[in-house]
């Protein structure tokens, strides 16, 4: 049987007045990446942050087989790393400084960085391609140069659980490609991977995938099964095609 790295159990979460997600039941396989994906306002960023712990809900959350709301937020910020949409850090920070922040929960208060901190930054850091930076301030980069540093910073975690939303913001092509090596490595490792993306094509290549729509689950599956990519094209309301093409599966706009 298959181990689960996330439950969310009878899940709905509102926004102010608006519930955006309605009795979401699913289960994210541990040590495979999934991605979740759907039209704008289905409820993607939403239901990653409920899984992260970091939006109110009814219904209940499973980590590593424990009731979320339980884990001791030291224990849980081990365990789960988070990469969220348009994250900031103070500008005037060196890029070792930020990607050292991922390291917070490993660390004694007020201790100093140990050997294992150092060689875990510069590890995200030259996984990210950022090391050449590392003595540069955020201040000094372009968006896609602060999205590699940020993802370094979760990288640097080494948790188990690695969620990320829109992770491939400001990047561009072959940084894409080497945040798709970069995720394949974790996943090689045993770790778990959970995306949200608006580009299918990379979506596509995950292990899994969960497709969503008005705020409800409305397929998930193995990405390169026929069926979920039946659901792909309805939820884009057959304005998308999923092709094969060189050994991989694509998403291709359909006029009208």
């Amino acid at each position: 049987m298959q181990n689960i790295a996330i439950n969310a159990i009878s899940v709905s979460a509102r926004l102010g007045n608006t519930e955006i997600l309605h009795n979401i039941n699913l289960g994210l396989p541990q040590g495979q990446w999934t991605s979740i994906v759907g039209p704008n306002g289905a409820g993607k960023s939403t239901l990653l942050k409920v899984l992260a712990g970091l939006l109110e809900h009814t219904g209940q959350v499973m980590l590593l087989g424990q009731p979320l709301a339980s884990v001791p937020g030291r224990v849980r910020a081990r365990q789960l790393s988070w990469l969220g949409q348009n994250e900031t850090s103070a500008d005037d920070l060196t890029v070792w400084d930020v990607v050292m922040l991922g390291r917070l929960p490993h660390q004694s208060w007020l201790a100093t960085p140990s050997a294992q901190d150092r060689a875990a930054v510069e590890h995200a850091l030259r996984s990210t391609q950022a090391w050449d930076w590392c003595g540069r301030t955020l201040g000094q980069l372009s968006g896609g140069e602060r999205q590699r540093v940020l993802l370094a910073r979760a990288l640097a975690v080494q948790a188990q659980v690695l969620l990320m939303d829109e992770p491939l913001a400001n990047l561009d092509p072959p940084h894409q490609a080497d945040w798709l090596s970069v995720v394949r490595q974790l996943v090689e490792q045993g770790n778990t991977v959970v995306s949200v993306l608006h580009e299918i094509s990379m979506a596509l290549h995950a292990d899994h995938m969960v497709v969503m729509s008005a705020g409800r689950i409305a397929h998930q599956g193995p990405s390169a099964e026929p069926a979920t990519h039946r659901a792909l094209e309805t939820v884009f309301q057959n304005r998308i095609a999923i092709h094969a093409l060189a050994n991989q599966w694509v998403a291709l706009p359909i006029a009208v």
